[in-house]
């Protein structure tokens, strides 16, 4: 294996075969480690590189290609990165971290059977839901309560539910668009209800619900601003009043939070969030909210409230297409049960503790690791300290902002070349084994440590692969 494959211009006469290469010991061991199957298909992809570009190449480069080709191919797509944006509930990187306790009922459920839908007191099927709705209700004071897969399935179920082929009455003010392009109005075609919009963009009076009720609607929903504010010259009905008017025409009434915090975010000095336990105070029927968001626990749809409607809920047939997992139902029951004790839950819970970390704090971590990111970028940068403003994330109170620092990389080069080199820092740190994911800013690159756990890890990784 000391000659090249490719010596002369007949390419296709001095190539081995791909039966002969699969016989060369090295991808023996290659095929017996990650299969013969997937390793004859990388080795015929390469020998017909080979045969296309007509380029020399030794044996031992040749293994080389097909054991990188493998490895990148096998590589796990989903992976953790370090999330340095400042954005605390990043959706495009996963929204909350699990805590502990989540994790470890996760996995203990993932590795035998359980009792997903079987009732061990009866000796008969159960319902999934009885492993969450118990604290659920404990927890929001709700009659009942059911889970699906993400919020927007949550709104779905109830307006295909409640207001099928009827008309819903939502302020148009509230008729919001979520990330992806993905708007309210198309949830409502969606679930075959009919979205009936009272009021106007900044001002909706309770006259403009009364006059819109009619025998054609089915439904009175309010929709929280949680990714976005409207201010100025604004007004807006208080949900008892529009309780108080579904109710006299004997129609239900449906909060969507979006977000949903289970507890007052006041006591931590982060700002005001309305809770399901204010909504059913105010005489909300049904109230849905997210488990990924301010609750910090894995994606899914809650939605709690009257016993007979839940019920109706959980006969649809689209309860079953949008139910939730095994692991889902396990880490959410976990997390659940940390708000038992709330005066240890930001101790537990990770989006808790990263969203009340004092800035002094953070400044204290980036101060400590200036040094270190100066030595991996060399030359190429300027490493500061400077002070930021975070988010929470997700949609969640979109106009507070949280008092954070960050390291910031400012390129060292001429302004022509800054925004190449700004670039390039970006996409060195990104390559990491586990990838820090920064923001852009002011032609700086910041870096804000609210969210650093494993500070240890990301060092240890800055100092074995430094900027080239």
């Amino acid at each position: 294996m000391n000659t090249d494959l490719a010596t002369s211009p007949d390419v296709r006469r001095t190539l081995p075969s791909v039966d002969q290469v699969l016989n060369w010991p090295i991808i023996c061991e290659l095929a017996e480690h990650h299969g013969r199957n997937l390793t004859q298909k990388i080795v015929s992809d390469e020998l017909n590189r080979l045969r296309i570009d007509s380029q020399p190449c030794a044996p031992d480069q040749f293994v080389e290609h097909v054991q990188q080709q493998l490895l990148q191919l096998l590589a796990p797509s989903l992976r953790k990165v370090f999330n340095l944006t400042g954005t605390v509930l990043h959706t495009n990187l996963g929204r909350a971290p699990l805590p502990e306790e989540a994790i470890e009922a996760m996995c203990d459920i993932a590795r035998s059977a359980s009792n997903l839908e079987f009732d061990l007191d009866k000796g008969k099927r159960g319902d999934r839901d009885s492993h969450v709705e118990a604290w659920l209700c404990r927890l929001t004071g709700a009659e009942a309560a059911t889970v699906v897969n993400n919020n927007a399935a949550a709104v779905l179920l109830t307006l295909n539910t409640l207001a099928k082929g009827k008309e819903v009455l939502v302020s148009r003010g509230e008729l919001v668009e979520i990330g992806g392009a993905f708007r309210v109005p198309d949830i409502m075609r969606r679930a075959q209800a009919k979205l009936l919009e009272v009021g106007t963009t900044n001002r909706t009076h309770l006259r403009d619900y009364v006059e819109a009720i009619s025998a054609r609607t089915g439904l009175l929903m309010t929709i929280h601003a949680s990714n976005y504010s409207i201010q100025g010259f604004t007004a807006s009905v208080p949900e008892p009043q529009i309780a108080q008017a579904a109710h006299a025409q004997g129609l239900p009434y449906a909060i969507d939070l979006g977000s949903g915090s289970l507890i007052d975010m006041r006591q931590w000095g982060l700002p005001y969030e309305p809770t399901p336990m204010d909504s059913i105070a105010h005489g909300a029927d049904l109230i849905t909210f997210s488990g990924d968001k301010l609750l910090g626990g894995p994606q899914a749809g809650l939605i709690v409230g009257k016993r007979a409607l839940i019920d109706k809920l959980k006969k649809n047939p689209l309860k079953r297409a949008l139910r939730c997992d095994k692991l889902t139902l396990a880490a959410l029951e976990a997390v659940l049960k940390l708000y038992a004790r709330p005066e240890k839950l930001a101790e537990r819970l990770p989006s808790l503790r990263w969203l009340s970390r004092p800035q002094k704090d953070i400044r204290q971590q980036v101060d400590g690791m200036l040094a270190v990111f100066q030595a991996w970028s060399g030359d190429a940068a300027q490493v500061l300290a400077v002070d930021v403003m975070g988010q929470i994330g997700s949609g969640s109170l979109p106009v507070e902002r949280l008092p954070s620092c960050a390291i910031a990389l400012q390129p060292t080069a001429g302004k022509r070349s800054a925004n190449k080199q700004l670039q390039r820092l970006q996409s060195a740190l990104m390559q990491l084994p586990v990838p820090i994911i920064g923001r852009l800013h002011d032609g700086q690159l910041l870096l804000d440590l609210r969210c650093l756990d494993e500070e240890r890890l990301l060092v240890a990784q800055l100092r074995a692969q430094p900027f080239a």
